[in-house]
């Protein structure tokens, strides 16, 4: 149902000129026999990971596998068109996005390991502006981004989304904010780590596709939201911990 849902919707809104932040360009997907031996180690072990959550959800099936490649390397094709050349000794801005793509994965396991349906939808998803929250690859080296942005090496979903969690938190919820500034760690960071892994090991499976949803359906701030929210959820935990 929710795959249904959620391809009607983005393919409605990619079609209104409108609703569309982003301009994607035509791109004819790839060949069929993308072998896992293309990726890098790290999208191998994402593969590996990803393909037995879904099977334990009994969402994917025993040739899972090649078709999670096959999506994982027409998704690096289609944005490494839009990305632009920086001269850079950083790790994070070489041609490669540095990590695994959390996102694309989920959409996989929502579409139930379609590789056709999940592509269509990723790539219609590009188009809107939730994408370049929710799809963190999305904007890595993008063209859509100022120069200067992208030579920095911050994703804007740190100095966008983590940024204005840490602005609430101190409004919302005052004691969380001191127990983060007593530890020496600021609640942005590990926001950046729960949206990059789409609350992967940190939610579960309806609770990521919930977080999905709503930001996909009501838009990218309540991404900030479900931060604000998680953080109320922890809060007795978060100042025992500090306590001890």
């Amino acid at each position: 149902v929710l795959a249904g849902l959620i391809e009607k919707f983005v393919s409605r809104l990619s079609e209104s000129g409108t609703d569309c932040y982003f301009s994607t360009g035509n791109y004819k997907a790839m060949e069929a026999d993308v072998k896992k031996e293309n990726l890098s180690a790290v999208q191998q072990l994402g593969v590996e990971m990803t393909v037995r959550y879904g099977k334990y959800l009994n969402l994917l099936k025993e040739d899972a596998e090649n078709g999670l490649c096959f999506v994982l390397m027409n998704c690096d094709e289609f944005l490494k068109q839009q990305q632009r050349t920086v001269e850079s000794s950083l790790c994070c801005l070489q041609e490669h996005y540095a990590g695994y793509d959390w996102f694309a994965s989920s959409i996989f396991l929502i579409m139930s390991g379609d590789r056709e349906k999940t592509l269509t939808f990723l790539l219609q998803f590009s188009r809107l502006l939730v994408s370049a929250f929710l799809w963190l690859p999305r904007l890595h080296l993008s063209m859509h981004l100022p120069v200067t942005t992208v030579e920095y090496g911050i994703h804007p979903v740190y100095f966008c989304s983590a940024h204005h969690v840490e602005m609430l938190l101190k409004a919302e919820l005052p004691l969380v904010c001191s127990a983060f500034h007593m530890s020496g760690f600021t609640p942005s960071q590990i926001c950046l780590q729960w949206i990059t892994q789409c609350f992967w090991n940190y939610m579960d499976w309806s609770e990521i596709c919930h977080y999905i949803a709503i930001c996909i359906f009501l838009g990218p701030d309540y991404q900030i939201y479900v931060c604000i929210s998680v953080f109320r959820h922890l809060q007795q935990d978060i100042l025992k911990h500090t306590e001890a």
